[in-house]
């Protein structure tokens, strides 16, 4: 089996952590929180810093296992080192097949959608779907080609990003605070919040902030590639994820020194941005958001790209000759990466009929982008488990009390999505009081992947090694 070279540095693996979490969510979450404290800044940096705590403790525990186990795929390397080969080839089948592609086509989609606002288009329409295809391919193309070009990529784009989230955090704090903004949205509330205690708005904003943390796992992806992974990749885990802790919490306090806490939640960051920094802020926002997505776009891609062939190179699943085959000029898995690209390319067609449309797949029309949480945190927990079991020679710390609470906020995690996205209203606007299950079809689907998954595999014999 061919081998993948030691290729990116710590800078690139802080910059995957940082940049395939913070997207497009960061800068239109602060609105959802706001609405579901009522207005209430300290429930909103409360909810914004326990979300936060939760992904640090699960990076933190992922980051104890990188310093024992190292091989092609961080993740499935745990999950093999800890359950066996079995569990580690499922693992690598859900990511590839589901979670990667799903969060990736639903990037490719807003980041069309983002540039299309620009130009004056529909959401829905034609055109940011044409552009969204566009954005998946021309992803692809450069990690396929070029994977230290997409490094490099991904570095600056995360460095983008983070200038108008470090502008707002600094200019709108400080703007706040000398006309009385920031200290007049501290000191009083706009309405009850959601559900009508304290704890149910709290939980509202956490759930609200959950899937704007989501997406740091695939920095583990690159383990194999990564210059010293035992000690560079848990460095880039918990450095990261301070620093997505800290953007955030940052920025929400510098948007309320934009505007009101009514304002904001009648009519989300962009007024704060247009109050500070004139009428050009509202068309930075978007260049900022694009760019932004585009560089989580680019994260998650190097995920998808890396997922058949983290299969192939423990000799499982179909075809590991073809799909365990490094492109000797570019060191690139090429065929997982044409795999990649296509199953990308089948969730981005979903993504738009289920959630674009009035709703190609009847029950079926689930969120691909958030679904997936509920059974990637789920699968985390095994893990957590057979690691107390089998590292006897760990400290308490480290073999005890880090995965029980990585444990608890798995299942929290799992609750939340559970919560946010459980029994909704199908089609809401136009169901007219039918009601769907949306979690429910969604792991029906699941099982469908997994049993596909066990006819796949062990390899027949003649394409064995």
């Amino acid at each position: 089996m061919e081998k993948l070279m030691e290729k990116y540095g710590l800078p690139t693996a802080i910059c995957m952590v940082v940049g395939t979490v913070i997207g497009s969510g960061v800068f239109f979450k602060a609105q959802n929180v706001l609405v579901a404290t009522g207005g209430n800044m300290y429930l909103g940096i409360a909810a914004w810093v326990i979300t936060g705590l939760l992904m640090i403790i699960c990076s933190a525990q992922f980051a104890v296992m990188a310093t024992k186990y190292e091989k092609v795929s961080g993740l499935v390397d745990y999950a093999e080192a800890t359950l066996g080969k079995g569990y580690g080839y499922y693992i690598a089948w859900f990511m590839v097949n589901l979670y990667y592609p799903g969060m990736t086509s639903v990037l490719a989609w807003v980041s069309a959608r983002y540039l299309g606002v620009l130009f004056g288009w529909s959401m829905v329409g034609p055109e940011v779907l044409a552009l969204a295809g566009f954005f998946l391919v021309a992803s692809y193309t450069m990690n396929a080609l070029s994977p230290v070009l997409a490094g490099k990529f991904q570095i600056s784009a995360t460095v983008i990003k983070l200038i108008p989230i470090s502008l707002m955090a600094i200019v709108g704090t400080i703007v706040g605070l000398s006309n009385g903004t920031l200290t007049g949205n501290f000191t009083s509330v706009v309405s009850e919040a959601v559900g009508g205690t304290t704890w149910s708005g709290l939980f509202a904003a956490v759930v609200a902030t959950v899937f704007a943390y989501e997406g740091w796992i695939v920095a583990t992806s690159i383990n194999a590639e990564l210059k010293n992974p035992k000690k560079n990749l848990p460095i880039a885990l918990v450095i990261g994820s301070v620093i997505v802790v800290s953007a955030y919490v940052l920025y929400f306090v510098g948007v309320a020194g934009g505007a009101t806490n009514k304002v904001l939640i009648e009519e989300g960051a962009t007024t704060a941005f247009t109050n500070i920094f004139g009428s050009v802020g509202g068309a930075l926002l978007n260049i900022c958001i694009v760019i932004s997505c585009l560089g989580t776009l680019n994260g998650l891609m190097v995920g998808v790209t890396r997922g058949m062939y983290a299969i192939a190179a423990r000799g499982e699943g179909p075809k590991p000759k073809v799909f365990g085959q490094v492109d000797a000029a570019t060191n690139m898995t090429t065929n997982s990466s044409v795999w990649g690209l296509f199953i990308s390319a089948l969730w981005l067609v979903y993504f738009y009929g289920a959630n674009l449309t009035e709703g190609w797949f009847g029950l079926f029309n689930f969120d691909s982008s958030e679904l997936p949480i509920v059974t990637v945190y789920a699968m985390y927990i095994p893990i957590f488990i057979a690691w107390m079991k089998k590292e006897k020679d760990m400290g308490v710390f480290k073999r005890f009390v880090l995965p029980i609470i990585a444990i608890i906020a798995c299942a929290f995690m799992v609750f939340a999505a559970v919560y946010a996205h459980g029994i909704t209203p199908y089609l809401a606007a136009k169901a007219e009081g039918k009601f769907s299950f949306p979690v429910l079809f969604y792991l029906i689907i699941f099982a469908v992947i997994m049993i596909l998954g066990a006819v796949f595999r062990k390899p027949k014999k003649e394409t064995k090694e």
